[in-house]
């Protein structure tokens, strides 16, 4: 298995958790407020919803590390889990925010790419 495609299912993997801080435990806060574009309304009153997100950023994220501890048995594990986080970035982009295509989608595709390409 390539060391750079672990890499950047990784990275992913790490994305997701920093996500899942964001908008489990700093969704009302001036970083979690910044980091989505929200009001301190908003996020008051979001802030069950952002939190169910946020859980599901860490089940994706606990696909991706468990993918990697499988080492080159974990390629359908991993590949499964980064579908799942492109799928979520391509919604995302087209209802929420364009910016999640760079952010969520685009790893995801070139972490796909490198495993199957491995």
């Amino acid at each position: 298995m390539s060391t750079a495609a672990n890499a950047v299912v990784l990275l992913v993997a790490l994305l997701h958790v920093y996500i899942l801080v964001l908008e489990m435990f700093l969704w009302n806060t001036p970083r979690g407020r910044k980091a989505f574009g929200t009001t301190e309304a908003f996020a008051a009153e979001s802030k069950v919803l952002a939190a169910n997100q946020g859980l599901y950023n860490g089940f994706l994220a606990a696909g991706l590390f468990w993918g990697l501890t499988l080492g080159a048995g974990g390629l359908q594990v991993k590949v499964f889990f980064l579908l799942c986080v492109l799928v979520a970035g391509l919604y995302g982009a087209a209802t929420a925010n364009k910016r999640i295509l760079f952010v969520q989608a685009v790893p995801a595709a070139i972490g796909l790419a490198l495993l199957l390409l491995a």
